[in-house]
């Protein structure tokens, strides 16, 4: 029972972080497009995970997750004023690189693919 308000809690935290990323956040050094992969909630509800994916190149990715770090209290304090929890969860960011590499096989397949049809 306690794991499903975990997962909806993660799926609400999900939705919170992705809009105050395009519509709060107004940091010059978030480049790039940051998106939200994934969350996962401590059981005790008093942490989150956030796996986010930059595309765009090295220096953006440092820069967003730079920025990220440095706005914790500001989205914390928002995630708080909207989903209400007895105690807002910590923040943690993890890189997520799944999407880089998801791109990459893509890559690998059509470079594949053109070699068979020549």
């Amino acid at each position: 029972m306690a794991r499903g308000r975990a997962t909806r809690i993660a799926s609400e935290l999900k939705k919170e972080m992705s809009d105050i990323l395009q519509n709060e956040l107004k940091d010059p050094r978030v480049k790039g497009i940051p998106s939200i992969t994934g969350v996962e909630v401590s059981r005790d509800l008093r942490h989150a995970k956030f796996f986010i994916s930059v595309f765009g190149s090295k220096d953006d990715k440092e820069q967003t997750f730079k920025a990220l770090e440095k706005a914790k209290g500001f989205i914390r304090t928002e995630i708080g004023q909207r989903i209400r929890l007895r105690h807002t969860p910590e923040i943690h960011f993890e890189e997520d690189h799944s999407l880089e590499y998801g791109a990459r096989i893509s890559e690998v397949l059509r470079k594949l693919e053109k070699g068979q049809e020549e």
